[in-house]
């Protein structure tokens, strides 16, 4: 029998065999609360007043925002009303701008997942409930700031004035794609916007969002980057990478995990959220970090304006958890009825993002009811129009794509031999099989 350093035996099957009086190990395996067919119940959820979070000084020592990492930062209250230091004291005009772009996200993704049900594209992935989280954040930030989005940051790319039209021919894979048909459907590329090209790896924009901040921070520039994570990613290797070399570096950038309670049909559990906050993680690393309330709209654009200033002005990376609750399924391909209560989303008490800031608008006497009907018709109008301008260019399965010549191109200034020989080789197969097929451009 093998023996240990200490001459005791070693562990083994005679050991399993015989425990003595050792108590077996056990392996424990996180559980949500809540199963289909049950009754939700969140008054487990320690969720603080509106208004009593304290709000230190942008450029203070990053463990004076460790205690703000465990609560909520939270502004509009059970009144709709704006209280507390981290009310940002945003005009009228302001508020309604943003109430505008949540909403045209909202019906965005309402006519895009009807197109996916009709055939027009094979998947898209809605941010229901998460709007407030997108705008917030793009109007904190200045224009030139850089994005480094996951697949449900659609707002800030529309808060920004990209095209409804260009979203739709991309979704679609259309002869009009300025991706020309090489990413999935939503997943979107747009420089001139600052939107970095998302990615289907998950947690890759976190490293690289860093590293476009060291970058900037190299050339002595003054735009800043931020990086978002749904919090099932932030169990990735390449999230905590990230972490490192902004702790380390001091990096002028935002990172912020969008806790939305399920990474498609996992609990936030699983990516250690049981044991403690996302925010928390922070702390770890040594850097700033806040948990704040992701449907609370003054409080998103509170946090990420205080944290970009603080990367602003030289005083390091901040982490922020955004926390929410994904409203409809991860995907078109998938059915959350299948893992968790249908009654959660109902339940939810943080509530609904849009209809809290159009509460606090209609109680500033700024907005009506009525202005809200006539601006939900509006939106959904501009999605009809923009939708039925990227049907001319083609829809998934009904032709209309860019050349197939295409496929080879944008890699070389000038396209190598090798290349131009297989692009005339696919081009002579796909002939074969399609007599009939004309090669357009």
């Amino acid at each position: 029998m093998a023996v240990n350093p200490l001459g005791e035996p070693q562990a083994g099957a005679e050991r399993a065999a015989a425990p003595g009086n050792l108590a077996p190990l056990s392996l424990h395996v996180p559980e949500p609360r809540f199963r289909p067919g049950d009754t939700p119940d969140y008054s487990y959820l320690d969720i603080p007043a509106a208004g009593t979070a304290p709000r230190p000084d942008e450029a203070c020592p990053a463990s004076d925002t460790w205690g703000l990492t465990t609560g909520l930062i939270r502004v509009l209250d059970d009144e709709a009303r704006a209280v507390g230091p981290w009310d940002p004291g945003l005009s009228a005009d302001h508020l309604r701008r943003a109430l505008r772009m949540m909403a045209l996200t909202r019906a965005f993704d309402d006519r895009m997942y009807r197109g996916q049900r009709q055939g027009k594209t094979s998947f898209y992935m809605k941010s229901t409930g998460e709007e407030a989280v997108s705008i917030g954040c793009a109007f904190a930030l200045a224009h030139d700031d850089m994005i480094f989005p996951s697949y449900r940051q659609q707002g800030m790319l529309i808060s920004r004035g990209y095209p409804l039209v260009d979203m739709v021919n991309q979704i679609y894979s259309n002869r009009a794609d300025r991706l020309k048909g090489r990413q999935l459907p939503i997943m979107y590329s747009a420089r001139d916007f600052g939107f970095f090209t998302i990615s289907g790896n998950l947690a890759t924009q976190i490293p690289q969002a860093v590293g476009w901040a060291m970058a900037s921070a190299i050339k002595g520039d003054t735009r800043i980057a931020t990086g978002f994570v749904g919090e099932g990613s932030s169990a990735e290797g390449d999230f905590h990478a990230g972490m490192t070399f902004a702790a380390v570096y001091n990096a002028p950038v935002v990172l912020n995990v969008v806790n939305n309670q399920w990474a498609i049909s996992s609990f936030s559990g699983f990516a250690g959220g049981e044991r403690a906050t996302f925010a928390q993680r922070a702390q770890g690393h040594g850097i700033a970090g806040l948990r704040v309330d992701g449907n609370d709209l003054l409080a998103v654009y509170a946090a990420m304006r205080w944290a970009a200033n603080r990367a602003r002005s030289g005083h390091g990376p901040t982490l922020i958890e955004h926390f929410s609750y994904r409203t409809e399924g991860h995907s078109t391909s998938d059915d959350p009825a299948a893992y968790r209560s249908a009654r959660e989303a109902a339940e939810w008490p943080l509530g609904d993002p849009i209809t809290r800031l159009k509460r606090h608008l209609i109680a500033l006497g700024e907005w009506s009811v009525e202005q809200q009907e006539t601006m939900d018709r509006e939106v959904a109008e501009e999605v009809r129009d923009a939708t039925r301008a990227a049907e001319k260019n083609g829809i998934l399965g009904h032709g209309l794509h860019h050349p197939f010549h295409t496929m080879f191109e944008d890699v070389y200034e000038t396209l190598p031999w090798h290349l131009e020989e297989q692009a005339d080789q696919a081009i002579r197969e796909r002939r074969i099989k399609w007599p009939d097929w004309k090669e357009e451009g």
